[in-house]
């Protein structure tokens, strides 16, 4: 398997149409997990499915897979959204991991290469993210990658039937191990 970007144990790629039924599976068996943290409805349909790559024939989003190097099995998911171009050079990283696989380092790997990726081959210079305070594992799990906490956004998005406060977070090219 080809790698956009490769560790000791995952690697990251671009997701793809072949990765619908693994998607599908990781999604259903991890719905519960993922309810309480992401916007909208897990994704668990062909539907969805489909409609989730098309948001990335956008410029503006891009969308990946971490997945064990070992076994080529996806591990976790990442997004760069609302990537901005000119003066500004930033994109909103969005993530999850699965049931099946969280804490195991896999996503801090995999996050790890998605921010050097976004800084070198992407040529962003911001990657921001946006977590609910009550989420204590991926608020470590940002910190790991070198994010700094820069502010907190009350009612910032809904999910899970309410408005959701969040905090935000932000990597800068050469600014900590994930930016390096």
């Amino acid at each position: 398997m080809t790698y956009l970007a490769q560790g000791a144990r995952v690697g990251l790629r671009r997701i793809d149409h072949g990765d619908r039924t693994e998607f599908l599976t990781l999604n259903r068996d991890s719905a519960d997990l993922l309810a309480r943290w992401m916007p909208g409805a897990p994704i668990t349909t062909d539907e969805a499915f489909d409609g989730y790559l098309a948001r990335f024939d956008d410029p503006a989003n891009e969308g990946f897979v971490i997945c064990r190097v070992d076994t080529g099995a996806i591990v976790g998911r990442a997004n760069l959204n609302n990537i901005i171009r000119g003066t500004r050079q930033d994109g909103t990283l969005g993530y999850c991991a699965y049931s099946a696989t969280t804490g195991r380092g896999y996503m801090t790997e995999g996050l790890r290469l998605l921010v050097r990726y976004a800084f070198g081959e992407l040529d962003l210079h911001r990657v921001e993210a946006n977590i609910q305070p009550s989420n204590t594992p991926s608020l470590n799990l940002i910190k790991r990658v070198g994010f700094r906490r820069e502010g907190y956004s009350p009612d910032f998005q809904f999910i899970d039937g309410a408005w959701r406060d969040h905090e935000r977070w932000a990597v800068t090219a050469g600014t900590g191990p994930g930016g390096a």
